[in-house]
């Protein structure tokens, strides 16, 4: 490929310039028609050290590639003459992380495993944007060096994710044995029985039937790479089960509901609730459409949700089976405050 024009900016403000690099890649004439991943890792080459293409679509989902501004599209497109391509690349990290003492909510823990209660907040591993002060950290300074590293280095002992704004109960592998036994049940789904998921949402408005199933493949949204959505051609499996427990005013402007995972995909829950038109409470990401609902609620619950400042979703049931001892292993966490607060509001409606 010709030499496109490459921009370096240096203008960043002193403490962005310590964590990344930006830079401005314009297709010239004649460069047209190439695939996105792999314009961008040649125009870089001279750039940015072992730059994969692999690495490059990494950088794609997390959002630091933008075309004209906005995210583009996935990385098999091709690239038009006269784009103005803009990759932020973040800081090199150390391979493993460090410890850092985090105060961390044991549910159980023995030689084998560890069960946690995540806070809302809390990122469970490091990544760009997120490079330590998160469950991983806390667990390395609390486990040292039993922890799995399995999972890759970045996240040693990790089976199973919860978003940063989610709460619930985790469990964690501290060595290889365990951790290849509980992969092996989270691949599976629960569907041999063994592994069991239960969340407590709060959405809008009142899912018709009271109990349902949920179906529609997941994949990353070719409109913004930031979120997930339902996709018709590709994407990979995903069911939720979900039922409605409880109902907020009359007609119902809220629900309380259980849902039950019989796949783990990303922002599984919310995209499923969202797509039979009942989003999750506080999620700006697939429920923004939804604020003007809130007018409708009491001012106490309206205080509340605003305090709650995150999508209302909470992982309150963990249930699998031991990989050492086989025995099956169930733990619930309670609702957190910030959420118990929303539904005593709710409540009062």
């Amino acid at each position: 490929m010709n030499d496109p024009e490459i921009q370096e900016i240096d203008d960043l403000e002193a403490d962005d310039a310590d964590m990344a690099s930006r830079y401005t890649i314009t297709v010239g004439e004649g460069e047209g028609g190439t695939r996105l991943d792999k314009y961008l890792t040649d125009a870089l080459a001279d750039k940015v050290e072992a730059l994969s293409r692999a690495r490059l679509k990494a950088l794609l989902d997390e959002g630091a590639v933008l075309l004209d501004g906005a995210p583009p599209g996935n990385a098999s497109q091709k690239v038009k003459e006269g784009q103005v391509f803009t990759i932020t690349m973040p800081p090199p990290v150390d391979a493993t992380p460090l410890g850092q003492a985090i105060d961390l909510e044991i549910i159980y823990e023995d030689d084998d495993l560890i069960v946690v209660m995540k806070p809302a907040g809390l990122v469970v591993h490091p990544a760009p944007g997120n490079p330590d002060w998160t469950l991983v950290n806390a667990l390395i300074a609390h486990c040292g060096d039993s922890l799995s590293g399995i999972g890759g280095e970045r996240r040693p002992g990790i089976v199973h994710r919860l978003d940063k704004d989610t709460s619930g109960v985790m469990v964690v592998a501290k060595n290889d044995f365990t951790h290849h036994g509980l992969a092996d049940q989270f691949a599976a789904h629960g569907r041999d029985g063994r592994l069991s998921r239960s969340y407590t949402a709060l959405v809008w408005g009142a899912p018709e039937p009271r109990k349902g199933l949920i179906e529609g493949n997941i994949a990353r949204s070719t409109k913004n790479r930031l979120k997930m959505a339902i996709s018709r051609n590709g994407g990979r499996e995903a069911i939720t089960h979900y039922e409605v427990r409880e109902k907020f005013g009359e007609p119902a402007l809220v629900s309380l509901v259980e849902c039950a995972l019989e796949t783990g995909r990303t922002h599984q829950i919310r995209v499923h609730m969202t797509s039979i038109g009942h989003p999750l409470l506080g999620d700006e990401t697939y429920g923004a459409g939804q604020r003007n609902r809130a007018v409708k609620l009491t001012p106490e619950a309206q205080t509340a949700l605003l305090a709650l400042n995150r999508q209302a979703l909470h992982a309150h049931h963990l249930g699998f089976e031991h990989p050492r001892t086989l025995e099956p292993m169930s733990f619930d966490a309670e609702i957190p405050a910030d959420m118990a607060h929303l539904i005593e509001a709710l409540e009062a409606n």
